[in-house]
């Protein structure tokens, strides 16, 4: 004669109490994958409606002083120029006249020198006649000369950003009665050549 399985009176509500834990468990479990896929999603919208592309602007050259009122009180010596800017490219110091590699700029006051492009300054330095001198090393083989400054205020191994001022004018010896002066110089590829040609340009353009 087989016996018959008799549950105990316990065993029935236990086993409704683990489904019901099952059941509860489950939909937790759904709510919470629910709840962080939506969260995902919101945080990524977000992010893209807030995302501003980050673009490489090109450098452009810039004057080596801010104010508007600065003028040039000699020009670079430029062999194609006319007899006249010619003339007034010429500098004079101890009987000798000398062909100017650069462009003097002045004003009625002292003025910042900035520098035209960012880059680093590869030195700081005194000459004998054109005074305080900071020359700073850009991209495209690109370096600028600064020169007859007062005073300075970068040293060397700096890195300089465009129109970060680097000093103020000055004068030097090799310009008679110079006061509130800039002697400017750039170079392209080792050459030296007229600064006034380059400002606004770009360094791809070079």
């Amino acid at each position: 004669m087989k016996k018959r399985l008799v549950l105990k009176p316990f065993v029935i509500p236990a086993l409704y109490g683990v489904f019901a834990l099952v059941v509860i468990i489950s939909l937790f479990v759904s709510v919470g994958m629910v709840t962080e896929k939506e969260e995902l999603t919101y945080v990524n919208e977000a992010i893209l409606d807030e995302y501003v592309p980050v673009v490489n602007l090109e450098e452009t050259i810039k004057k080596p002083f801010l104010e508007d009122s600065v003028v040039i009180s000699n020009n670079y010596y430029d062999y194609q120029a006319t007899e006249e800017e010619q003339q007034n490219s010429i500098l004079y110091h101890e009987n000798t006249y000398m062909q100017n590699t650069g462009v003097n700029y002045q004003l009625d006051h002292t003025f910042d020198i900035v520098s035209i492009l960012g880059g680093e300054v590869i030195e700081v330095e005194e000459k004998e006649l054109l005074g305080k001198t900071v020359t700073i090393r850009h991209d495209n083989e690109l370096i600028s000369v600064y020169q007859s400054l007062g005073d300075i205020t970068v040293k060397k191994g700096d890195k300089v950003v465009t129109g970060q001022v680097i000093g103020t004018s000055g004068s030097c010896d090799l310009i008679p009665n110079s006061k509130n002066n800039l002697h400017f110089e750039l170079y392209v590829n080792g050459t030296i050549v007229d600064p006034e040609n380059y400002y606004n340009k770009k360094l791809s353009d070079i």
